[in-house]
């Protein structure tokens, strides 16, 4: 199985908020969003964090898929 974040760079576009706006909003290190751009897995606190200051859902941030994409 394979992590997918794309879901989270278009809820970013939609709610018109930056990845550097995102790292100071939820806390989180700017290595923890690398790791998201690479598709490597992160905590769930850290993804439930995002959610709420997004006010979406998980599926707005991760996917997981049966093959890499």
């Amino acid at each position: 199985m394979f992590l997918n974040y794309n879901n989270l760079w278009k809820t970013l576009i939609d709610h018109g908020v930056k990845k550097g706006e995102l790292c100071k909003k939820t806390g989180i290190s700017s290595s923890t969003l690398a790791k998201m751009s690479r598709n490597e897995p992160v905590s769930l606190s850290i993804i439930h964090k995002i959610c709420e200051i997004l006010d979406c859902t998980i599926e707005d941030v991760v996917s997981v898929n049966k093959k890499s994409e």
